[in-house]
């Protein structure tokens, strides 16, 4: 059983996202909130609530067990750009991109032997 969870429009370039998403790909789900919860980074904020939304939906709509939850699939897709400017010398513009993300993570059932 999989359990799909998308944040769309987050306000982070995706490189800095996929940092975080690849320390906690194929961790245990109750792992990686720990893990996530002492990052330093801006992205593992985001991560970290869309793991636990993505739980909190195993657990109560599919009543699966929380320690048998994996990430299976993280990734990082590149969302729409807001074009910016700002003042520069002796009358020119400087062009500023403002980057979004959008955030996919797949928690899995860990298969038992």
């Amino acid at each position: 059983m999989e359990v799909r969870v998308l944040n769309k429009h987050l306000p982070i370039a995706p490189q800095k996202l996929r940092l975080v998403c690849d320390q906690v790909r194929g961790m245990g789900a109750e792992q990686a909130l720990t893990v996530l919860k002492f990052m330093p980074q801006k992205g593992a904020e985001f991560v970290g609530k869309s793991v636990a939304s993505a739980l909190a939906n195993a657990v109560n709509n599919f009543d699966l067990n929380r320690s048998d939850m994996f990430v299976a699939t993280i990734f990082a897709d590149e969302g729409p750009s807001l074009k910016r400017v700002k003042a520069g010398a002796r009358g020119r513009y400087k062009p500023r991109i403002r980057r979004t993300s959008h955030l996919t993570v797949v928690l899995a059932e860990r298969e038992e032997k």
